[in-house]
């Protein structure tokens, strides 16, 4: 009896889902169980444990685990990439196999032959295998060893390694949008590519953390296909590899079962000792806005901001390192209030989300559209908000405040440590006080910490001497994330902002005027309420289990 035939009989599928599936196995000549699981008429799950029944077989889940080295080390990996199976146990002298298509697997007895012992087949899903095989064989693994055969064949034959790329083109591409999709796939906001002396790292940075790719070591060989590949896609001189070049590549992901996604990623490649050294910055195109209040803003400060954002004019900065979250910040407070009524223009490098309603340029330096030049032009389309990616220098700030003083919002960000900096970085461009302290309404300080993975996630007793003197009641709280496969074992997953806000009072205006220092302007602050600290949100944070104190300590100095 078919598989399809026991979900009917079982009231898993309809008579009309039936022939719908059926219609849709005649036309493609796809199988009619895999029919049913893509059209979503049945979990592949339930599918699976039928299947498992009728062969008599044990569905085994492959997220959960926990294969030693000696088990995978009985098959070779050119056997797993072959016949997509793995090893997951062995029990009493025969190795349990797992496969996601029992009915096409080739040959047993060449697994029997290269294990060296019985064999014993268990059924698993298609996702979890594959995501199996790229943690115990690396990433792009099955194209490498492909690629690998190519070139030892070639290179017998010319002896020539370097003239193999027409003859790898194909396999080159899969090994690149695998090294792309998995990035993706992790939560990358970097791609590292990086060639040292007889060996080729490749790292992402997921939650502000660089982490090692899982590669296979036969990538070695080919960093310079790997880079060509790249090249290519962002339109770069392939041949040109002795100066630094920059350049953008449009992919598109389609994940099984899930909707296409699409990715700008901004690419720069430099000449290093060993190679070209490449860096992807990965923008999803596709990605949802956050709003202001997903943002883990504290309910006094989001109040005070969205106060601030509603103001007719004057000048609003974010402040931080980089990646420290400030464009999002921005973006989650351009789209609270855009509206028919307020024409928003931004200028930005790059332009990282596309907000609807919102008028945005790219920053062009090859034409000379910088942020200065785009900031005057705007100015006479007569906008109510305008936003501009960063104050960099003395005339931009200057077009700034001239902006705020001419009845405009202007929101920006700047790079420094705390809020009360922000003055003291615009004295230091040469822009003068007084301009500072009539345009400037208010500075948002920021910073990104992970947060403690939910999965993993127990509760944590302080040792003695890891919480500071000032960090107040509300230890027994705390928790710690002690490592699983949705964090890759790090025990964080996903990131959360620590905010502090200076809203510009009389008194803080004042000193400004008479150029007072950061440390003086924060202790007026704190005095008269104007300020809530960065450490104090951090501390709130590791009371309420979000994230921990090693977190906060590395993000600020407290």
């Amino acid at each position: 009896m078919g598989v399809a035939t026991i979900l009917l009989e079982r009231g898993l599928l309809t008579r009309e889902q039936f022939d719908q599936a059926a219609a849709e196995h005649r036309s493609s000549g796809e199988r009619l169980d895999r029919a049913i699981v893509r059209l979503g008429l049945v979990g592949r799950r339930e599918v699976l444990e039928i299947i498992g029944e009728q062969l008599a077989m044990p569905v085994v889940d492959l997220s959960s685990a926990d294969v030693g080295p000696e088990v995978i080390a009985t098959l070779p990996a050119r056997v797993v990439f072959k016949q997509q199976v793995v090893p997951i146990e062995l029990r009493d002298g025969t190795l349990v196999v797992a496969t996601s298509d029992p009915f096409e697997l080739s040959s047993l007895d060449e697994l029997r032959l290269v294990a060296g012992c019985p064999i014993e087949l268990a059924l698993a899903d298609e996702d979890e295998l594959r995501q199996f095989i790229r943690t115990h064989y690396g990433v792009g693994g099955d194209t490498l060893h492909e690629m690998a055969g190519q070139a030892d064949d070639i290179a017998a034959i010319d002896g020539e390694h370097d003239e193999i790329e027409q003859a790898q083109e194909a396999s080159v591409i899969k090994l690149v949008n695998d090294l792309l999709a998995e990035a993706v796939s992790e939560r990358a906001t970097d791609v590292h590519i990086e060639p040292y002396e007889g060996q080729l790292v490749v790292r992402y940075r997921i939650d502000g953390v660089l982490q090692r790719a899982n590669v296979p070591p036969t990538i070695n060989r080919f960093g310079a296909a790997i880079v060509s590949r790249l090249k290519i896609m962002a339109s770069l001189n392939i041949a040109e590899k002795r100066r630094p070049q920059d350049g953008r590549i449009t992919f598109r992901n389609k994940p099984q079962g899930q909707m296409p996604q699409e990715f700008d990623l901004r690419m720069s490649v430099i000449p290093m000792l060993s190679g070209e050294g490449v860096v992807l910055r990965v923008l999803s195109k596709t990605a949802v806005l956050m709003g202001l209040g997903q943002l883990g803003m504290p309910e006094n400060i989001l109040s005070s901001w969205d106060t601030l954002i509603n103001r007719p004019h004057g000048i609003l900065l974010v402040t931080g390192p980089t990646g420290s979250g400030k464009s999002t910040t921005l973006y989650a407070s351009l789209n609270r209030i855009v509206s028919d009524e307020v024409k928003v223009i931004t200028v930005e490098d790059p332009v990282e989300y596309h907000v609807p309603g919102v008028n945005q340029i790219q920053v062009n330096h090859k034409v000379g559209l910088d942020f200065t030049s785009g900031l005057r032009s705007i100015l006479r389309h007569d906008p109510d908000v305008v936003m501009i990616g960063e104050i960099r220098d003395r005339e931009t700030a200057e077009t700034a405040v001239q902006a705020s003083l001419t009845g405009h919002l202007v929101f920006s960000t700047l790079h420094t440590n705390d809020a009360a900096g922000a003055a003291t970085r615009l004295l230091d461009m040469g822009v003068e006080p007084f301009l500072i302290a009539s345009s400037v309404e208010g500075v948002m300080a920021q910073r990104l910490v992970r947060r403690v993975c939910e999965q993993c996630s127990q509760p944590h007793q302080p040792a003695p001497g890891e919480l500071p003197p000032d960090f107040g009641p509300g230890a027994e709280q705390l928790r710690k994330g002690s490592g699983c496969r949705n964090c890759r074992g790090t025990g964080y997953r996903g990131r959360v902002g620590l905010y502090e806000l200076l809203h510009l009072s009389p008194e803080t205006r004042e000193l400004i005027m008479n150029r007072a220092d950061a440390s003086k302007l924060t202790a007026a602050a704190i005095q008269n309420g104007a300020l809530s600290l960065l450490k104090r949100d951090g501390y709130a944070k590791v009371k309420l289990g979000l994230t921990t104190m090693e977190e906060v300590g590395g993000a600020l100095v407290v």
